[in-house]
């Protein structure tokens, strides 16, 4: 469930406005007892499919919270998503305004801070959202420039499209074949823009403008999360997300001193966390990259 207020919220753009109205909504965490994630004004509330009940019982919560400090939840931008096997269950509700008890849209595809996510955890909507919005700016570089070198469509591409096809891709790697292809193919045309590399194979035009795959871009940044992660750059206890291998097992491992836990799990979507995608190929890395001082040492 997310949804922000009806007449007040954080100006678009704004820097000191999410910090100061999470300060001033810092106690809503208190009257729930689901689990409850909140980032400016948008809340999301999380429970399992047997505590229902719950669930509704927060909500109402919820609804005496935003009355008693005159921040009313837009009851319309609220929205429910099951994620897993569909149980059946009564609509939730919530109270607008006026005082009467809405029932919550039911969606199966949701926008969370930017990331559009669906019940299934595939993130197939996002990549076709983020290479449609990476279309539009090609196109329009196209018919805003006569001519394009190598300097200067690598510099337009790096800064005004791939950020569309790498934000926030640590939650939504792509693991479907399809979705791979088609992030790839909006490089694989950005990159015959230029009028002397459309003949050059793919790979040839990526070394002539020193760029990398995207394929290898989301894995160079799943490592530096996890380098974050094992290097306490994060404030956060990572033993759980990334447990570091048994010192003690009988099995002889060779690499460096941070080796990753490899671990078994019964569904498929789970290999695609960060937690157990990177695992082989963190542990392949050599002990002078994982020891790292700094961060931009280890991207570097």
């Amino acid at each position: 469930m997310g949804g922000g207020s009806q007449w007040s919220g954080v100006p678009q753009g704004s820097v000191l406005g999410p910090i100061l109205l999470i300060c001033y909504i810092s106690d809503m965490p208190d009257s729930v007892a689901s689990f409850i994630y909140m980032y400016a004004d948008d809340a999301k509330l999380f429970t399992t499919s047997r505590d229902q009940a719950m669930l509704q019982k927060d909500l109402d919560m919820l609804v005496e919270w935003s009355q008693i400090w005159q921040f009313r939840f837009n009851v319309d931008k609220c929205k429910v998503m099951q994620v897993g096997k569909p149980v059946e269950r009564e609509p939730y509700v919530m109270q607008d305004v006026n005082g009467i008890f809405c029932p919550l849209q039911a969606v199966e595809v949701e926008m969370d801070l930017g990331v559009w996510m669906d019940n299934k955890l595939k993130f197939s909507d996002h990549v076709e959202h983020a290479v449609s919005k990476a279309n539009q700016i090609l196109g329009l570089i196209r018919r805003s420039f006569t001519y394009l070198d190598i300097p200067l469509l690598k510099q337009l591409y790096t800064t005004l499209v791939r950020p569309h096809l790498e934000y926030g891709n640590t939650v939504w790697h792509p693991r479907f074949r399809t979705d791979i292809d088609l992030l790839e193919s909006m490089q694989h045309r950005a990159t015959r823009m230029i009028n002397g590399l459309k003949k050059v194979p793919y790979e040839g035009r990526l070394r002539l403008m020193d760029l990398p795959s995207l394929s290898y871009q989301r894995l160079r940044g799943d490592a530096i999360e996890a380098y974050k992660y094992v290097d306490g750059k994060y404030s956060v206890d990572w033993s759980s997300l990334l447990p570091l291998a048994d010192e003690t097992s009988t099995v002889v491992t060779r690499g460096h001193t941070f080796k990753l836990k490899k671990r078994d799990c019964k569904k498929s979507v789970r290999l695609n966390f960060l937690s157990y995608r990177i695992v082989n190929f963190w542990n392949s890395l050599p002990e002078s990259v994982v020891s790292a001082p700094l961060v931009n040492c280890f991207k570097h």
